[in-house]
């Protein structure tokens, strides 16, 4: 058990971090500059080294903070979430486009606003939806938890409801998809979870188009409709239609999120987490993970994940 937990455990964190390593350089670049730079098709593989954002530096924050608090108990656990957030901020290698909610609600909890309180009310950015796939996976089994943990370290940098609602579909999809669902099954299944916590519903709304988008043969129209993944239920939407278009196909999944007209580096980092929970690490080609930057790091949490999880079982 402990081998198959930590080859998910790895898959998880190499596939998140390599779809926000392939994202990153097309980030803030319409398609058509994107493909002015990289050819018809667009990005096709990560920088060598790969390098990876705020998205994947936030979520191993998140990690660390689980691994001293894997049970969930939630003032403890927030209380490491905060400090981990407040030494990312000042880290050297915060220097990656972090986005501007998560800096300004950083900058209040260090003012000493608790995290019920600082996180920006009116922003709904994919911030907190980026970073929760090792909830998805460490609370497989015990999905209220899941739903708690992503709550509240979501809420720390992002309060409005309906990114509330992202950051919980987000780490719940990990979850389905670690359960063996399609990406199709895992529509309905999410928005019954997230039912009434977002704005008018519109992150069910969102997740439920990805079933109508995914027929269309226009993938960048499809992608349009789908919106530009700035905010967190377009960011889910995308990352899910991007898993629903290529069911079979880790790389295929992540290179069309990386090669979109909005936060692609978030977009494929979210899909590369679900993907890979889902095919399994055998589905990322062996060179990419060589060349992932803190690959030994990614590892050696993933497996202090996986020995957490089985302890929680």
């Amino acid at each position: 058990m402990e081998q198959q937990e930590q080859a998910k455990s790895r898959a998880i964190l190499y596939g998140l971090a390599l779809g926000d390593a392939l994202g990153w350089p097309t980030e803030f670049k319409a398609l058509d500059q994107i493909k002015a730079k990289y050819g018809a098709q667009g990005i096709q593989e990560p920088p060598d080294p790969a390098e990876f954002t705020d998205d994947t530096q936030m979520t191993l924050a998140i990690v660390r903070a689980l691994l001293k608090h894997p049970t969930g108990t939630i003032e403890p656990l927030m209380g490491e979430v905060v400090q981990e957030f407040i030494e990312w901020a000042h880290s050297p290698e915060n220097n990656r486009a972090p986005g501007n909610t998560c800096m300004a609600a950083i900058y209040n909890l260090e003012e000493g606003i608790g995290w019920k309180y600082a996180g920006i009310a009116h922003s709904k950015g994919c911030g907190s939806a980026m970073r929760v796939a090792p909830i998805g996976y460490l609370y497989q089994h015990h999905p209220e938890r899941l739903r708690e943990v992503a709550h509240t370290t979501g809420i720390a940098t992002h309060r409005h409801p309906t990114g509330d609602a992202a950051a919980i579909a987000a780490a719940y999809l990990v979850k389905l998809a670690l359960d063996g669902y399609t990406p199709l099954e895992m529509i309905e299944l999410t928005i019954a979870f997230i039912e009434g916590i977002s704005v008018n519903g519109e992150a069910e709304a969102k997740l439920r188009q990805v079933a109508e988008m995914v027929k269309w043969d226009d993938e960048e129209a499809a992608l349009e409709v789908l919106g530009r993944g700035w905010v967190g239920e377009e960011a889910v939407a995308l990352a899910l239609y991007c898993c629903a278009r290529y069911p079979d196909d880790w790389v295929a999944t992540v290179r069309r999120g990386a090669n979109t007209n909005g936060d692609s580096d978030s977009i494929a980092s979210i899909a590369g987490g679900i993907q890979a929970a889902r095919l399994g690490l055998d589905a990322i080609p062996p060179a990419w993970i060589a060349r992932v930057e803190k690959r030994d790091d990614l590892a050696h949490y993933a497996d202090q994940l996986a020995a957490m999880k089985i302890g929680l079982l």
